[in-house]
């Protein structure tokens, strides 16, 4: 294990995330989706992190002993990237798990289910998705979420306490909780929703986050660098053409002087 990843941040400051990011860049493993993965990796690098598409069967493994954080993907499950995905989750307990789709799609429902009894640090999903994930739910419209984030928060609380990690349920103000916990992040564009590869980059800039900091601020301090990128953003577009470009940018702008990021969290409130 790589040593900076064993001391973690006491507080619960995104400010204080992305700085300690961009002074110790983590190497990111992405098993990933095949529609985002150049975006993804823009978006990893526009943050300070060190992308490695590494989703060979092995490979992975060896890989995610070495890597800082590890995103799981399930947006394109294809057998060699289901066979990497189970291979790297048992070699780091520094993985985030996005489970793309989940509860509509057999293939990728059961696989989720039993990567689960892996334990990732932070599960990241729309919120019919953690729902589906929790078992209860059906899931959404394809990558799409029908139920909205409070809908979920009974869902995400017990998901989080039977898994062992982080819930970070994704939305118009994104709900981030370790089962004891709640934490919401307020702000954000909704282009972002119309821009391939939002939320999967999103996920695995959570990965990048595992590096430096433990899985609550990780969440917490992604979602919050994503909503102030996306204003950012979208206040610079006229389209979702040009707010891909534009966020990449904010990404990178907003990660090397992250000040602001702290005022979008709510206090972290105790789980009823």
């Amino acid at each position: 294990m790589n040593a900076r990843t064993d001391t973690h941040l006491s507080a619960l400051s995104p400010t204080a995330a992305l700085r300690a990011l961009r002074e110790a860049p983590p190497l990111v493993q992405c098993i990933t989706n095949a529609v985002v993965t150049n975006f993804t990796a823009n978006a990893l690098l526009a943050v300070g992190a060190a992308p490695a598409m590494c989703d060979i069967p092995g490979e992975a493994g060896l890989f995610s002993g070495i890597a800082d954080g590890v995103l799981v993907n399930l947006g394109t499950p294809t057998a060699e990237q289901r066979d990497a995905a189970r291979e790297a989750v048992r070699h780091t307990s520094r993985w985030v798990l996005d489970p793309v789709a989940v509860g509509v799609l057999p293939v990728r429902t059961a696989l989720a289910a039993k990567l689960l009894e892996h334990r990732p640090a932070i599960i990241r999903g729309n919120a019919s998705e953690i729902l589906a994930l929790a078992g209860e739910g059906s899931g959404g419209r394809g990558v799409d979420a029908t139920d909205g984030t409070d809908a979920a928060a009974g869902a995400a609380r017990a998901l989080a306490l039977r898994a062992g990690g982080v819930v970070a349920v994704s939305g118009p103000v994104d709900l981030v909780t370790d089962g004891e916990r709640v934490v919401r992040v307020h702000g954000g564009d909704a282009l972002l929703t119309r821009v391939t590869g939002g939320g999967c980059s999103l996920g695995a800039v959570m990965a990048a986050l595992l590096g430096v900091c433990a899985p609550l601020e990780a969440a917490v301090a992604a979602s919050a660098l994503y909503a102030v990128a996306s204003e950012r953003a979208g206040a610079r577009s006229e389209g979702p053409g040009s707010f891909a470009v534009a966020f990449l940018d904010a990404l990178d702008a907003v990660a090397a002087a992250p000040a602001e990021l702290d005022a979008r969290v709510g206090d972290a409130v105790a789980a009823r």
